[in-house]
């Protein structure tokens, strides 16, 4: 029985891996951290709500006793400076990564980039470097596991809309196809980084950079 932390549940992502979460047996508590309220009710569920992320500190007495974090939080790099997308991205990562290390040091920690992010960190593309620079601070901090979600195309499920305008202007015009997208192990759904994310608590992964097919086989081991 576990006891997770899920960041961005406002968004396509998060809202995906919250709802598996409230929904499988062995998840006995949900925290989300937001800024805004869910405006959701459930027995497991719990919200915290925080303007600032880079005052988590103000909540640490209510982060103890986590056995995970999925962090699910981001925001596109469109119309945005490295430093301003650096400040969102990796720093206030940084900050969750930090707080929660030294309050549960043994729990499993989820980072969700995307495809294509730059390891290296050193590469052309300011947004895949940034991601990859993030993914390597999570992975290397000492926590009793942690992963990088690379998804790439992801089909909402559930009713789950994506809260960039254009993603769902696209889905739209996929919607038809979806039912022959989802066969394919290239593409991925919010219900399988969910279903996903759970399983890593307990599923000691060698590969600790998961791309679609990787998420899916991991969703597909809890089947």
């Amino acid at each position: 029985m576990y006891k997770v932390i899920i960041t961005g549940s406002t968004g396509m992502v998060g809202k995906g891996v919250l709802l598996e979460c409230l929904d499988d047996a062995s998840i006995t508590e949900a925290l989300v951290i937001n800024r805004s309220s869910l405006q959701m009710k459930h027995p497991k569920l719990k919200e915290l709500l925080l303007k600032d992320f880079t005052q988590l500190e103000s909540l640490k007495d209510q982060l103890q006793g986590y056995d995970a974090c999925f962090y699910c939080m981001g925001v596109s790099s469109i119309g945005m400076n490295e430093a301003k997308f650096t400040a969102i991205t990796y720093d206030i990562t940084v900050i969750f990564a930090d707080i929660l290390h030294e309050l549960n040091p043994h729990m499993v920690f989820n980072y969700v980039s995307g495809t294509g992010t730059d390891s290296t960190a050193t590469g052309r593309v300011m947004w895949a470097r940034v991601k990859g620079k993030t993914e390597n601070y999570v992975l290397n901090k000492g926590f009793k596991d942690a992963y990088a979600f690379r998804p790439g195309m992801i089909i909402p499920e559930r009713g789950i809309k994506s809260s960039t305008g254009w993603y769902n202007a696209v889905y739209v015009v996929l919607r038809p196809f979806f039912g022959l997208l989802k066969k394919m192990k290239s593409i991925t759904t919010t219900s399988k980084i969910g279903q996903a994310m759970i399983a890593s608590i307990t599923a000691d992964q060698l590969k600790k950079h998961l791309e679609n097919k990787d998420i899916n086989a991991l969703a597909e081991s809890r089947a």
